[in-house]
């Protein structure tokens, strides 16, 4: 599964917005110049994370744009959404306002969709991802003295290895 740059560019736009302190809000340009990123295309993300309610802005000399609510109250499945849309591992997957998973491939036969099964575990792995990591942890994770984690769960500094 790939996501767009619209997921990658937006995260690492609401990770320089959660790195500023307090609420002090910090203009586009200056996230554009910090992450090299287009500036044309941040304003288009922007605007899909603010019709979500994950960032605010505020206008004049002083103004920016900042994050709507604590980065510890964030978390990655929102800000995904917000910018891909629904998160489906293959084109003929959707998901029901209700919660309910349906497969365009079912109206073709009796029996359901044979693959139905694999890409349920497939969204609901990757939405638990997503859903499991808050915009804190990625501003803590990508500050430059933070030990790296392993796929473990402890920091490298912390690993022990027996000889």
């Amino acid at each position: 599964m790939l996501f767009s740059t619209k997921a990658e560019y937006g995260v690492r736009l609401m990770i320089e917005l959660g790195r500023q302190p307090g609420s002090t809000p910090i203009s586009l340009n200056s996230v554009a110049e910090a992450e090299r990123l287009p500036l044309s295309y941040l304003e288009h993300l922007v605007a899909k994370l603010r019709k979500a309610g994950l960032v605010t802005s505020t206008r004049g000399a002083h103004g920016g744009y900042r994050l709507a609510k604590p980065a510890a109250e964030i978390t990655m499945d929102a800000v995904v959404q917000a910018l891909e849309g629904q998160i489906a591992p293959m084109e003929c997957f959707h998901e029901t306002p209700e919660g309910r998973v349906l497969c365009s491939h079912e109206d073709n036969s009796a029996g359901g969709c044979a693959t139905k099964l694999l890409w349920t575990r497939v969204q609901n792995g990757v939405t638990k991802a997503l859903a499991g990591t808050t915009l804190a942890e990625l501003v803590e994770f990508s500050t430059p003295h933070h030990p790296q984690p392993t796929t473990t769960g402890r920091s490298r500094a912390t690993v022990v290895r027996a000889v």
